[in-house]
């Protein structure tokens, strides 16, 4: 390293902190072009410059994944950006996809201690500039590999959990293949999470320093129908499997009218628009209902039901209105997307839910009837529970509704896998911390063991079974006993 920050504590916590500069809404709204644009390197520079290099970070403390963010930081300061970007990728084999998507303001910069008196360092717009500038220098810092073990592990998902685990695993010296079902590597982050906000060529960039470090991957792999775990393990020979398959099974109201054309699952939606590229047409054929000129809600309050109605508004929505049973305070959604909706006029309609769905006599939607909500005291959730208002229903003009709010298990390789214990909600039943499930040899985590979460949070699951599945092909251990109460 070059050159430490000698600037005085005192002085380092009076610089404000930074603002990314983002493409203008009017602008970003008739089209699909990323919305935050990445700091200038003067504003990198500016923004390690406000780390004040705690004894005890608590930004690494709370990265689900570890980075080594007070190094990374430094290294930023001192002008090596390959070098923090190498560092980075220690422990974050998707740097420029964490930087875009993974809710700093909740994990890494929680911790950060300047953000008990201003704001905090923003460590994620950090993290885009150094993996932004080692993809333009073209100078990849791969890690170290280390010598084969001979072992072969499958990974079944190329979502964030499975290739979190892919990097990990890869060097370690273990042979790692990743199997997908769909055409196109990146699971959600591919399917669920909009162009706007995550280039699909990001994406691929990071899949292919993956496939760089050694780690090898096949589409159009249906494991569960076009191959079995047990057939995985005892026929194609690989030593463990690591599944993260996501949890990707669309839930509905169960109100009337669900059965409505136009009536659309977040999930399909988002997949139509992002992976058949419906946000390419007319290049591509749109594989949607026609979203141009027409009245859209979307029903939710989290990050998929926010995607949900930004991509409406941008395929040309009349109106794009996002319908939450509760308050805003409540929403689960990233506060930077919430405000970046409604910079982009989307309407919002709080304590507000859809009881009934209306259509024509052809069977296409052309309404959604809503009630009023007042909120009650807290529920399991924590957040206070929303009961309906007498007297209080109006009808949404709508053409089409997007329904996002969840998701919960595909069956599918629980049904094929007999002696793959699963939970009441019919997810993989794995321990919590090695990710171990009950048949021997076999790792699950990520959405498909915790229900739906964040990008980083899977990544972190991918990290610890990583480090499970290396000790578990490397030493006797003692599966048996250490999953005996799964």
């Amino acid at each position: 390293m070059s050159e430490k920050n000698t600037l005085p504590l005192k002085e380092r916590m009076k610089i404000v902190r930074t603002h990314m500069p983002e493409l203008d809404p009017e602008i970003r709204s008739r089209n699909f072009e990323e919305v935050n644009l990445g700091l200038p390197p003067a504003d990198a520079l500016t923004e390690a410059t406000r780390c004040i290099a705690c004894a005890k970070p608590g930004c690494v403390m709370q990265c689900p994944v570890g980075v080594k963010i007070k190094e990374v930081v430094a290294l930023i300061y001192a002008g090596d950006y390959l070098a923090a970007a190498a560092k980075m990728r220690e422990d974050n084999a998707l740097p420029a996809i964490t930087g875009r998507v993974c809710p700093q303001e909740n994990q890494c910069e929680g911790g950060c201690v300047l953000g008990r008196k201003s704001a905090p360092v923003a460590i994620g717009n950090l993290e885009r500039f150094i993996a932004d500038y080692e993809r333009r220098s073209g100078k990849l810092g791969l890690p170290a590999i280390a010598p084969s073990t001979g072992k072969s592990v499958a990974i079944v998902g190329s979502g964030p959990a499975g290739l979190s685990c892919a990097g990990d695993l890869i060097q370690k010296g273990h042979r790692v293949r990743v199997f997908e079902a769909l055409h196109e590597l990146g699971g959600v982050l591919v399917y669920g999470i909009p162009e706007f906000r995550l280039p699909k060529s990001i994406v691929k960039t990071e899949v292919d320093n993956l496939r760089r470090m050694g780690v090898e991957f096949e589409t159009n792999v249906v494991v569960g129908k076009s191959v079995t775990i047990d057939e995985l393990m005892r026929i194609e020979g690989y030593d463990a499997v690591f599944i993260a398959t996501g949890a990707g099974l669309p839930q509905f109201l169960g109100i009337p009218g669900e059965h409505f054309n136009g009536v659309y699952s977040a999930n399909e939606f988002l997949t139509r628009t992002n992976l058949m590229r419906a946000y390419q047409f007319p290049e591509f054929d749109e594989p949607i209902y026609d979203c141009r000129g027409r009245d859209v809600i979307v029903v939710g309050g989290g990050n998929t039901a926010m995607d949900a109605v930004r991509t409406a508004r941008r395929l040309g929505a009349r109106t794009a209105t996002l319908v939450y049973r509760r308050s805003e305070a409540e929403m689960p959604a990233r506060a930077e997307e919430v405000k970046h909706a409604r910079q982009e006029g989307i309407e919002f309609q709080m304590l507000t839910a859809p009881v009934e769905f209306l259509g024509d006599e052809k069977g296409w939607l052309t309404g959604a009837r809503c009630v009023r909500m007042e909120l009650a005291e807290a529920d399991a959730s924590g957040r206070r529970r929303p009961i309906p208002v007498a007297g209080s229903e109006f009808i949404l003009p709508a053409n089409v509704v997007i329904i996002g709010v969840g998701t919960t298990a595909n069956p599918l390789i629980q049904s094929t896998t007999p002696d793959l214990k699963t939970n009441s909600h019919n997810y993989i039943a794995a321990d919590p911390e090695t990710t171990r499930t009950s048949k021997r040899g076999v790792f699950a985590g990520g959405d498909i063991v915790t229900g739906s979460a964040t990008v980083i949070l899977a990544m972190g699951a991918g990290r610890k079974a990583a480090a499970a599945i290396h000790e578990y092909l490397t030493s006797d251990g003692r599966w048996e006993l250490e999953t005996s109460g799964l």
